[in-house]
């Protein structure tokens, strides 16, 4: 990751229809007045899986438009659909509403086996949640994800800086006040990449989707950061893109922690200021010249 050249990226203008403007009434201190208010957008994206009548609809999920290739991408790519990044051909919007808004995007795969009749059950059971329709983290397990790298080590003082470096580089909710981050960040503490959205593991999604069409993955040196909690499909997101730190500001999820410590992934939680904890994979956690004891 060293060698990524993040310029434009990290703090890139916000999406076109990721904001919608409003009116609203106002009520402050005995007075209500009107003004204009920034809603962080919110529309549904449909993936299909095929090419032109003969795709198949794999899964709906609620998003923030901006960057929806590279969330179909990562989407394809952490739920397990291909594994390799040569099986997606091509990645194509389209237009799903007679105000034609391109809330479509069209994934042609080859070399890939797969029952989208069984996908699609499974997805469409919680179209905000990838992970939710699977029984359990037996389906985890089954997909064969490795142990991601065990030499990286992060220093706890660098690791403190990100929060505040991740709402910097947040446009959308500089706006809103309504959206989540999720941010790839070097071992130096470097913002390497930031995506918004309205669910947390869309923005993970983008991220990893991001990395995926530029050939990135694994990110074996990379330390990702997301807002609001660590829940159990977000450790799974990131054991699919070997990260080896996944650092939330809020609470991790039971199933999260069993998760990442049976696959070796260093959890994190609560990190705020200068305090973190650590529920999973605690010995990468090595200040710089410092062994642990």
């Amino acid at each position: 990751m060293a060698g990524i050249v993040a310029s434009g990226l990290t703090n890139p203008a916000t999406p076109e229809r990721s904001v919608q403007l409003t009116q609203v009434m106002e009520w402050n201190d005995g007075r209500m007045l009107p003004h204009g208010d920034s809603l962080a957008a919110e529309e549904p994206l449909e993936i299909r899986v095929g090419r032109g009548e003969s795709s198949s609809p794999l899964s709906v999920t609620m998003r923030t438009p901006g960057h929806d290739e590279e969330l179909a991408a990562g989407f394809l790519w952490t739920e397990g659909i291909v594994d390799d990044p040569a099986q997606i051909e091509s990645l194509t919007a389209y237009v799903t509403s007679a105000a034609g808004k391109r809330n479509g995007m069209e994934a042609t795969l080859k070399d890939c086996e797969f029952d989208p009749a069984q996908l699609q059950r499974n997805f469409f059971a919680a179209s905000s949640c990838g992970i939710c329709g699977k029984a359990s983290i037996d389906a985890i397990r089954q997909r064969g994800l490795r142990a991601p790298n065990p030499d990286f080590r992060f220093d706890p003082e660098v690791l403190c800086t990100l929060p505040e470096k991740l709402r910097e580089a947040q446009p959308v909710f500089s706006r809103t006040g309504g959206l989540h981050a999720a941010g790839l960040f070097d071992s130096s503490g470097n913002l390497v990449v930031l995506r918004e959205d309205i669910g947390r593991h869309n923005a993970v999604d983008k991220v990893v989707g991001w990395a995926l069409l530029r050939g990135l993955l694994p990110l074996s040196e990379s330390i990702m950061l997301v807002s609001g909690r660590g829940g159990f499909e977000i450790v799974q997101k990131a054991l699919s893109a070997g990260l080896p730190v996944l650092a939330s500001v809020s609470a991790p999820s039971s199933l999260a922690v069993q998760l990442a410590r049976e696959l070796g992934l260093t959890l994190i939680g609560f990190l705020r200021g200068r305090r973190f904890v650590v529920y999973a994979g605690a010995g990468r956690c090595k200040p710089a010249g410092k062994s642990i004891s």
